[in-house]
């Protein structure tokens, strides 16, 4: 095949050292703020055990086949989103447009939520914990023009960093070295949180041990259709979040891979590393949170990291401060190795689509997402709005932007690339992709079955629900 000898070629200039340093920089990409933040909040609204049990089936079968067909298609067209799409059926071009779309939107957000982590990892340094504790602390942050946009421009111009020192000597060297790191800073604070005991006011005693029970016991009290079916649709939102997929990062880095790459055994450690990451850090804040806080505490929902957590910090005598700073940095290491795949996916694409090289397109697109994150940041201050969103939520300018990526692009994209793989190229295609080279690929049946029939009609279910058209 003509693409994979020019494929072949690429990785002469470009690509991944092999299986380990693909790994690491995908589960880099797959490990962001999703596993840290939003994960375990979700868990905590959705009833513990239960959004687990759901989450876990869905990752190993709508997850698994979303990825295999990302990293598939690839490293067979050798392309990023755009062109691989166009190679596949040149009919199907515009779906390669539109999915390079969602990172350039998601770029324009990411870098101020790695803003806000910077800014506490200071506060910790620095000592001030108890100030971090406050109710009004976050608010008075964000609506502060000079502060939020400081920091969000830091965090955009160290991402840039990274691409602009390309595939090898950028991303796969700072992924080797963060995720590990990162990996032990999870488990050494989920093992923490399980030994906390606190008493409060009222005399009552809670421990970590029985917040992991909240935790991971399925609670079934008031289930019905309608919860049910919203459970699903926010943990199907969570494994589009957290996993990458539908959004080109996949594609690009499956175009960085070379041959030898087993892709389904890559798959099966990207997955386990994405889940078992955030299975532990919902173990570490949950636990936590019910120490500190007790049934309340897991009421908070999004701002469970930024007002909760310093809380749980603060009630820690002496250790407090260590612990705070150690969570911050290790959120800080997962948002910078999701924010750099997102930024790689957008410089790669313009780089196939404008014919330049990587650092006068790093420079270009530092200076457009640098504006754009000051935009963003000041959403909450000078520039601040309020819209009413198709799910009843009403949205600032960052939350728009992750509406419209996540919630509406993102299921309509992977509706729509089921349906080219599926019934127009056919799921032979990449079977045989990813049996290159006399591998086996066990669940073949299961991605044939994914791909053709079920991952079509529930996408395009989520993609009603989304659009407030189908409201549950």
């Amino acid at each position: 095949m003509e693409t994979n000898t020019t494929h072949a070629h690429k990785h002469k200039k470009h690509g991944f050292t092999g299986q380990l340093g693909f790994v690491m920089a995908a589960a880099g990409s797959a490990v962001g703020v999703g596993n840290l933040w939003r994960f375990p909040y979700l868990a905590a609204k959705d009833g513990g055990g239960l959004f687990i049990l759901i989450y876990l089936i869905l990752t190993f079968t709508f997850g698994f086949t979303l990825l295999t067909s990302d990293i598939a298609v690839g490293r067979r067209t050798g392309r990023n989103s755009i062109g691989a799409y166009g190679s596949m059926n040149p009919k199907w071009r515009f779906l390669g447009i539109i999915t390079f779309l969602v990172p350039v939107l998601i770029m324009t957000y990411y870098a101020v939520i790695g803003g806000w982590i910077t800014r506490y990892i200071v506060v910790y340094i620095m000592g001030q914990g108890n100030a971090a504790s406050q109710d009004s602390f976050f608010t008075d942050f964000i609506t502060s023009p000079v502060q939020s946009t400081f920091y969000a421009a830091a965090f955009m111009l160290f991402t840039a960093w990274i691409v602009y020192n390309g595939v090898e000597k950028g991303i796969e060297k700072y992924s080797r070295i963060l995720m590990p790191v990162m990996l032990v800073m999870i488990i050494a604070i989920a093992i923490f949180s399980l030994t906390l005991s606190h008493t409060d006011d009222a005399g009552v005693t809670r421990t970590g041990l029985q917040g992991l029970i909240v935790y991971l016991k399925p609670d079934f009290t008031g289930l019905t259709l309608r919860r049910f079916l919203q459970i699903l649709l926010d943990a199907m939102s969570q494994i589009f979040f957290s996993l990458s997929v539908s959004m080109g990062i996949m594609i690009t880095y499956g175009s960085y891979i070379k041959k030898d790459v087993d892709i389904n055994t890559s798959i099966h450690q990207i997955e386990f590393f994405d889940t078992g990451v955030a299975l532990l850090a919902g173990m570490m804040i949950i636990p936590s949170i019910f120490v500190f806080e007790g049934m309340d505490g897991m009421k908070a929902g999004p701002s469970l990291m930024f007002i909760s957590l310093p809380k749980v910090f603060a009630s820690m005598p002496a250790l407090g401060r260590v612990v705070g700073l150690a969570f911050f940095l290790m959120a800080a290491f997962a948002a910078l190795t999701s924010c750099v795949s997102v930024l790689e996916t957008i410089t790669a694409n313009c780089m196939e689509i404008f014919h330049t090289k990587r650092k006068s397109t790093t420079i270009v697109l530092t200076l457009v997402y640098t504006a754009a994150s000051v935009i963003v940041a000041l959403g909450y201050s000078l520039l601040y709005v309020e819209i009413k969103l198709p799910t009843g939520a009403v949205g600032q300018i960052l939350d728009i932007m992750d509406y419209i990526s996540n919630s509406f692009m993102m299921p309509f994209i992977s509706m729509l690339s089921a349906i080219l793989i599926g019934w127009v190229i056919g799921p032979a295609w990449v079977v045989e992709e990813v049996e290159y080279g006399g591998r086996t690929f066990g669940l073949k049946g299961l991605f044939s079955v994914m791909i053709k029939y079920v991952v079509p009609v529930i996408m395009f279910i989520l993609f009603l629900e989304s659009a407030g058209i189908l409201n549950f």
